[in-house]
């Protein structure tokens, strides 16, 4: 039914383009039964499920090591790769080196592959992607507008690419407890599809790949490797097969130092590696930016009756159930298959330590004109991310000695547009434009930001710059600014709004603040988490340190849970984080690491900044086929 859900596992990617590479094609031993033409039993066995690249597996710096002819020189066209041992690890170089296979890093491969044919240039491209598959941790909205697509790939309506429903209508409600009233919309997309990004995704990595990128998925980057010049030279991935207590199980397997002579980082909303980075070079500060504000989207895909299904129509809310003086909506697109994508986003700036964002999402699903779409309709898939919500104001200097920054890590979102994907596209392909020019034609990586701002990313970002931080002081007020700048001003003003506290410094004391009571789940319309958990098919290896890391580890027990009524178990989307009764009867933070879905709130809603998000072994986290 859905024929873009499993096109490309981790498997079809890496052993497609080990077993096509231009100088060598690997021994069969090293190739699952699947794909062999004259099977034979691998010693030590490698796992023949489609899932290769899971964690611990056995051969990760074998499939680089073998994935294309080597050698000791990597000149600067010849599009060889060198690989050398230091201290029990691999290090593979690269030409360019990109972290991430969503939208930006894809976009980027591409681009560069196409600028090495136009000029008859060899540069090899690798990326590293942490989820099992690509389009493993991919989820948007999404109302798609194609115009990066169609400077990329000009052709891709005749290539099968998984874009078909087209947007059919544009409405825009205000919600109160039991009505729907109709507003004018100020959304136009004419011209724009409604798609799963997770399948789009997908689709891109295989033009990448038959352009011949090589692409890792299940490989966690946790660390950036610096020169002895403090230049950014290349990513360390994570060791696999360490136990709980740091001891080294028989799985083990060091990770590998992937160098490249560009590094380009498309982790995705507060990259762990990308925000490292932007604070070593201090990236904000270079260009006067203001801090990143964030929101937390919610997102289930529904399967409703056929009588209630209407391909294309798109639907956005605001108010209820968020009060005031929280920030954000929800959507409702109708995609193909009778599938419904409903999700809820709320800023992270939220004042109240007792607002639960899932909870509230669960509220919207028994509201009069989402009830009568849902009723008799089944659940997909559940998940949840954070994005950018910043704008224009909080662009930091997106270059830096050795690579660049591209996609939402950086933060290109058009917060009233309610779209990333195109931008951050975009992104990407200036990227891949400034890297090939400083790689093949002796040019600077600034080229980048030159370009960036001549383009047209920076004119709709300039011109809707004002739109979030309008809402600063509340729903009514926000309505009416962003109101005036969008029918009348149309971003000409000559002002630019600030935004207000950090998401982390808005949350107010909980003595402060009125207790939610929220209802109990009806398990028709509203579940509780660990069913909606069981729906993003997140997966951990339990044995295994937690990535999420406790600065200090009483500031938990000593403030969050006295002075904030312990707002992380509220935040979190996947109930990672919960207090339980110590010994002595006292509250202790309890981290149920193996339950998170990437979502990043933790690391950036934490009230005093206590909790930092890190990579957990490649492969872990959601697998989204639909979002």
């Amino acid at each position: 039914m859905h024929r873009f859900l499993v096109k490309l596992s981790s498997s079809s990617y890496s052993y497609n383009s080990l077993r096509n590479s231009k100088n060598q094609r690997l021994s069969s031993h090293l190739l699952p039964s699947s794909i062999t033409s004259n099977p034979v039993t691998p010693s030590p066995p490698i796992p023949t499920n489609r899932f290769l690249f899971r964690s611990g597996h056995p051969y990760s710096a074998e499939l680089f090591r073998n994935s294309r002819h080597f050698s000791s020189n990597l000149g600067a066209n010849n599009g060889s790769r060198c690989i050398s041992s230091e201290a029990g690890r691999e290090s593979i170089e690269y030409d360019v080196l990109i972290v991430g296979a969503g939208p930006a890093g894809l976009s980027a491969a591409i681009r560069l592959k196409q600028l090495c044919q136009e000029k008859n240039a060899d540069l090899s491209v690798c990326v590293v992607e942490k989820g099992a598959e690509v389009g493993a941790h991919i989820i948007s909205g999404n109302v798609f507008e194609p115009r990066a697509l169609d400077e990329l790939l000009p052709h891709w309506r005749q290539e099968q690419a998984p874009i078909e429903i087209a947007a059919s209508s544009d409405k825009f409600w205000f919600l109160t407890k039991d009505r729907a009233i109709s507003l004018p919309s100020p959304f136009d997309n004419k011209g724009n599809y409604v798609i799963s990004l997770s399948q789009v995704v997908r689709w891109l990595g295989g033009k990448a790949e038959e352009l011949g990128t090589e692409i890792y998925p299940g490989f966690s980057a946790s660390e950036v490797l610096y020169d002895a010049s403090d230049k950014v030279v290349g990513i360390a991935t994570k060791d696999m097969g360490i136990s709980k207590d740091g001891s080294k199980k028989e799985t083990f397997q060091p990770g590998v130092d992937i160098k490249g002579r560009v590094t380009l980082f498309a982790e995705g909303c507060r990259g762990s590696l990308s925000e490292k980075i932007i604070g070593k070079y201090k990236l904000r500060e270079e260009v006067n930016a203001q801090h990143q504000t964030y929101a937390l989207g919610i997102k289930e895909v529904w399967e409703i009756d056929e009588s209630k299904h209407n391909p294309g129509e798109v639907v956005h809310t605001l108010g209820w159930p968020l009060d005031n003086k929280t920030y954000g909506g929800s959507f409702l697109y109708h995609m193909n298959d009778r599938q419904v994508a409903l999700g809820l986003v709320v800023a992270l700036n939220y004042q109240n330590p007792f607002l639960n964002p899932y909870e509230e999402f669960q509220k919207l699903k028994h509201h009069p004109a989402i009830k009568r779409i849902l009723e008799g309709g089944t659940v997909l898939q559940y998940g949840a991310r954070t994005l950018n919500e910043g704008g224009f104001q909080s662009i930091p200097y997106p270059v830096f000695p050795g690579g660049a920054i591209i996609g939402c890590s950086a933060g290109f979102l058009n917060v009233p547009k309610i779209k990333g994907t195109h931008t951050a596209m975009k992104s990407g392909m200036l990227a891949a434009e400034a890297a090939f020019g400083a790689l093949h034609e002796g040019l600077n990586m600034n080229t980048y930001w030159d370009n960036l701002r001549d383009s047209w990313v920076w004119k709709e970002l300039y011109a809707s710059r004002n739109y979030r931080p309008a809402f600063e002081h509340g729903l009514i007020p926000g309505l009416a600014v962003s109101a005036m700048e969008h029918y009348v001003l149309k971003g000409r003003v000559p002002y630019t709004l600030k935004h207000g506290k950090a998401d982390h410094e808005a949350t107010d004391l909980s003595r402060n603040c009125k207790p939610i009571e929220y209802p109990k789940p009806d398990g028709v319309l509203s579940f509780d988490v660990p069913t909606s958990l069981y729906r993003s098919n997140t997966n951990h290896d339990h044995d295994q340190p937690s990535h999420l890391r406790l600065r200090d580890p009483k500031i938990p027990e000593k403030i969050n849970f006295p002075e904030y009524a312990a707002p992380e178990s509220r935040y979190c989307p996947a109930r990672v984080y919960e207090y339980v009764e110590d010994e002595e009867g006292k509250p202790k933070l309890q981290i149920n690491a193996q339950n998170c879905l990437h979502c990043k709130a933790c690391d950036i809603k934490d009230p005093k900044q206590n909790i930092e998000w890190t990579v957990p072994e490649g492969g872990g986290g959601p697998a989204y086929s639909l979002m």
